[in-house]
């Protein structure tokens, strides 16, 4: 027998979506997907929907947002446990993904701390000679490739020797092509790299955090990494808010 709803009876599928403000479809493939508690039917096929079902859709809605700092396993954990019941299960997963989350967030602030040093002078590469383009990718732990498409998307502008054409490395350059690989690797968009490097092209101050997280009217897409410090910011309350549900 199916649990009742507020109402008194079971729940249809209009229903639990209207409550939870999405396309009964996604209900149906939230159940087909093992998100929510097995659902009763009656002889007629028809679901018999409980309020326990809306309680874990809107769980589900919560958590499962793009992206996923770390890995989405433990998201996917956690709305598994919480729809087979095992709570302590659930609440585990959500601690682990919560610090995961905090882990990013801790890489990201300390990518956007080198690069606010990196502003304000700090010495960041020291250099005897100018290196070749495959000698700077293997000092930087990098592709050839990966530089070559930086400079192509205007990250890098790497000066050439006027003989041999080839590309040289500088301290200047080495010093970029780290600020970039860090911010990179802590998740920050090619698109939020580029803003702050025109941002202090203009000028050499400012808020570097603020101008990561900040896209210009200009930027026809924004994606999550664009605002990577907000993203992190709000994927970690959408789990602190699970946790006390």
């Amino acid at each position: 027998m199916a649990h009742k709803g507020q109402s008194g009876r079971p729940l249809r599928t209009a229903e639990v979506a209207r409550a939870v403000g999405v396309h009964p479809n996604t209900v149906r493939l939230y159940e087909a997907w093992g998100f929510l508690p097995p659902v009763p039917r009656t002889p007629g096929g028809y679901r018999q929907f409980t309020q326990d079902h809306v309680d874990q859709m809107r769980l589900a809605r919560t958590v499962l947002q793009y992206p996923y700092p770390g890995g989405k396993e433990p998201v996917l954990a956690l709305v598994y446990s919480a729809a087979a019941g095992d709570l302590d299960a659930a609440l585990e997963h959500a601690y682990r993904y919560l610090a995961q989350i905090r882990a990013e967030r801790a890489e990201a602030e300390a990518a956007a701390d080198f690069l606010d040093q990196w502003v304000r002078g700090a010495p960041v590469e020291p250099l005897a000679r100018p290196l070749l383009i495959g000698q700077a990718a293997r000092h930087l732990r990098l592709t050839v490739d990966t530089l070559r498409s930086w400079e192509r998307n205007g990250l890098l502008c790497v000066p050439r020797d006027p003989n041999s054409g080839y590309r040289l490395y500088g301290a200047a350059e080495l010093g970029r092509a780290r600020v970039i690989r860090l911010l990179r690797l802590a998740g920050y968009s090619s698109m939020a790299i580029l803003r702050i490097f025109r941002h202090l092209e203009r000028e050499r101050q400012g808020d570097v955090r603020q101008v990561l997280d900040t896209p210009t009217p200009n930027e026809d897409v924004y994606m999550a990494a664009d605002r990577w410090l907000s993203t992190l910011a709000a994927q970690e309350a959408r789990v602190m808010d699970a946790i006390a549900q």
